[in-house]
């Protein structure tokens, strides 16, 4: 724990000497030193700041974070700045996003040299020259760089440990998992659990995007063969297909990323829900801080139910407070494997086509995944003609596409509008036009609403009744209607209630949901109650399970009711 009032070091919650709550948090930065040519991480409060602890001389500050430029790497950063190829193989070379580290010397590479360098003359000098390539003085840093950063490390372990005892405490083992994603922090969260908990047996559960890195399939692989004795599930969305949906809805942007949902947080509720039904669990994360602003607004341990994206889970992140230089120490000291994507020059292995990822990351896709890259790039430049983008190949190769909002273009983005007219005849009734006919399915939404009863509704007239579920009293009459206007329409009456407009607008939600639903998941992954499912492509509601939070018809948990509202809304 740290004071930030008095800039000390304390165990206590609040500061001995100010009486401040104190932070878990220590800041740190790194230093360079050039005798050892290696970075330190020294802390605030750090006794010997500012010197070497292993040659003793005076260090400099270097930069807020720092990762390895492992051989792989610096030869191709060798080609993209015209040197002749390992020429610095005998240095040590590290990096801060595009910010270069050649023995303390910094070089930018500009993004802009990612879009006029040819791809394939890079792939004919790497080619040539790796043969040459070798991890001689890299590994002598290495070891150099562990050496000089053992307090550190050890400081990071024993929180780390005790972290993870304490919040694991309050649970029973069987319900502890591991979200393992294949990339780094997730792979030194996973460690450094085992090893705090002494449990090589616990449930690994890995969201397999169908957009992964081959290089992560193959980590998995090695993973799963390293770890026989962990339960290893893998969850999977086996019912769409990438481009299918992009053709349909847009391919996601950095503001609507419907793929998270629909290919990873969706697939791990329906095997977290199969194993422990409504269960709560408690969930290890290798969510840091660091990482982006986003999540430097998180909490270390997270239940909230506007945060955590699947509501029968509580997730705490050991590794929060980590940075990317820490990740790399702990991983070289116990002698991790990893990813062999990060060797390569990639700094996240999410999703490889993900919009977040930087002109470097897709630069490298050019030169490693070359026919999945040109695949996605003549989908992106066919989706803008669609649109009716006039400089197609611009808007693709510029990132345009990233920014894109809503469903402007779209013949989909119809489907979220709610259109109805108002009965003439009864008070309170509106009657809304649907995509498609009137069926049990459309039924089944009213469920989080009330009690559904078929059996007390005027038959002659198809009508269903939703009862309020304390009272039994009827607050809605659903029915099929007949509607000049509407190829398809329901009517819905809403009754004995002090707020319709309130009721009204929950029923726009579903309303919406049925006619726009593309199976994104994300319904699923909100209930609690593990009461929402996709069945056969039909929305489905179990009434036996549903608690009626209503947490899926209000605009708080779920904008507009309905995430394609978010996606295929247009301006």
């Amino acid at each position: 724990m740290w004071c930030k009032t008095c800039n000390i070091e304390t165990n206590e919650e609040y500061c001995p000497i100010c009486n401040s709550k104190t932070v878990e948090d220590i800041p740190a930065k790194i230093y360079w030193c050039p005798d050892c040519k290696i970075p330190i991480i020294q802390d605030e409060v750090q006794s010997n700041k500012g010197i070497c602890p292993i040659c003793g001389i005076k260090i400099k500050y270097m930069s807020a974070d720092l990762r390895p430029v492992f051989p792989e790497e610096r030869l191709l950063l060798e080609i993209l700045l015209g040197k002749k190829p390992n020429q610095f193989i005998e240095s040590s070379v590290w990096a801060s996003n595009s910010r270069y580290y050649i023995d303390g010397k910094s070089i930018i590479l500009p993004s802009k040299l990612f879009n006029i360098i040819d791809v394939n003359d890079v792939k004919e000098k790497i080619n040539k020259y790796k043969g040459d390539n070798n991890y001689i003085f890299f590994n002598k840093y290495i070891e150099r760089f562990i050496q000089a950063n053992k307090i550190r490390l050890n400081i990071l372990k024993e929180e780390a440990f005790s972290f993870i005892r304490n919040v694991s405490s309050k649970y029973k083992t069987e319900n502890i998992v591991l979200s393992f994603s294949g990339g780094k922090d997730s792979t030194v969260t996973s460690d450094v659990v085992i090893k705090a908990m002494s449990n090589p047996r616990l449930v690994h559960i890995f969201g397999d995007t169908t957009l992964e890195f081959p290089f992560t399939k193959e980590y998995i692989t090695r993973y799963r063969n390293a770890h026989m004795l962990s339960i290893f599930k893998i969850a999977k969305n086996r019912e769409q297909d990438f481009y299918n949906v992009c053709s349909d809805i847009g391919p996601p942007a950095r503001m609507m990323r419907w793929c998270c949902s629909m290919f990873k947080t969706g697939p791990i509720t329906r095997v977290i829900n199969n194993l422990y039904r409504n269960q709560q669990i408690l969930t290890f994360y290798g969510i840091r801080k660091s990482e982006s602003i986003s999540r430097s607004k998180y909490n270390r341990v997270e239940d909230n139910a506007e945060s955590v994206k699947i509501q029968q889970q509580t997730v705490a992140s050991p590794i929060f407070f980590w940075k990317d230089v820490d990740i790399w120490l702990y991983i070289f000291n116990e002698k991790i494997d990893f990813n062999s994507a990060y060797r390569l020059g990639y700094d996240r292995v999410g999703c490889w086509c993900c919009p977040n990822n930087t002109q470097r990351a897709q630069f490298l896709s050019k030169i490693y995944m070359s026919e999945q890259s040109k695949k996605w790039r003549d989908f992106l430049i066919s989706f803008a003609k669609k649109i009716g983008k006039p400089d197609p190949e611009v808007y693709v190769d510029t990132g345009k596409w990233k920014a894109r909002q809503g469903g402007n273009g779209l013949v989909s983005a119809s489907d979220v509008k709610i259109k109805f007219t108002n009965c003439t005849t009864e008070d309170n009734a509106k009657i809304y036009k649907l995509v498609k006919p009137f069926n049990d399915e459309l039924i089944g939404m009213f469920t989080p609403l009330g009690k559904v009863s078929r059996e007390l509704g005027q038959k002659i007239l198809n009508e269903i009744l939703v009862l309020d579920i304390k009272t039994n009293v009827p607050i809605i009459s659903i029915q099929p209607f007949g509607q000049a206007k509407y190829e398809y329409a329901v009517k819905v009456k809403t009754m004995n209630v002090d707020d319709h407009d309130k009721l009204q607008r929950m029923i726009q939600y579903q309303i919406r949901k049925f006619n726009a639903c593309r199976q994104c998941l994300k319904c699923e992954s909100l209930c609690k109650a593990g009461a929402i499912s996709i069945i056969a492509g039909k929305y489905y509601i179990d009434p036996n399970k549903c608690i009626r939070c209503k947490m899926c018809v209000t605009a708080k948990y779920l904008e507009g009711g309905c995430m394609m509202d978010k996606y295929l809304r247009t301006k």
